[in-house]
């Protein structure tokens, strides 16, 4: 009910809309269910064309730096929209459930167990990432993907009461 109320009032303000059909980067985790409440950091990056493998390298590297503490929630490319976007998902600790989901996720049973939750705050945000800067390695393949990138955007999320990552 409280989704198809959002839905109306978000109708009034829609000017424009765009579709994108993504892909996950099979070295980055598949999204766990999360405790909250919790907020979340969606970066968008547009890359220039021709430039999606080299991205995709340079991550499978970089993403071991950002796993340790379980705040890689998820990375996906784009295969029908606009091409050669990239979203990653932001969010510290795993939280959640056992291996298998929740029955939502596609499991029969599930066991919580006691894991981080995702960024409490902007400030817990920002100690994170401010984290991976000290990390031995993570600078370097920074430098190396900056290039490929267009443009990028950074988004606050908060989940909605019916969305798996609280």
């Amino acid at each position: 009910q409280e989704y198809l109320e959002f839905r109306k009032e978000r109708s009034r303000m829609l000017l424009s809309r765009r579709n994108q059909l993504l892909l996950e980067f099979s070295f980055w985790n598949e999204p766990q269910p999360r405790q909250g409440p919790n907020i979340y950091e969606l970066r968008t990056y547009k890359l220039k064309p021709g430039t999606m493998i080299e991205w995709g390298n340079n991550w499978a590297r970089a993403i071991k730096y950002r796993q340790e503490n379980q705040e890689a929630v998820g990375g996906f490319f784009s295969q029908i929209g606009e091409l050669y976007v990239v979203h990653h998902l932001w969010g510290k600790g795993g939280g959640g459930v056992t291996p298998g989901g929740p029955p939502a996720w596609g499991a029969q049973e599930c066991q919580p167990h006691p894991l981080p939750t995702a960024y409490r705050d902007l400030q817990s945000r920002e100690e994170t990432r401010n984290a991976a800067w000290r990390k031995r390695g993570w600078d370097e393949n920074v430098y190396y993907t900056v290039p490929l990138i267009r443009t990028m955007e950074s988004r606050i999320m908060i989940p909605l009461k019916i969305s798996p990552l609280q």
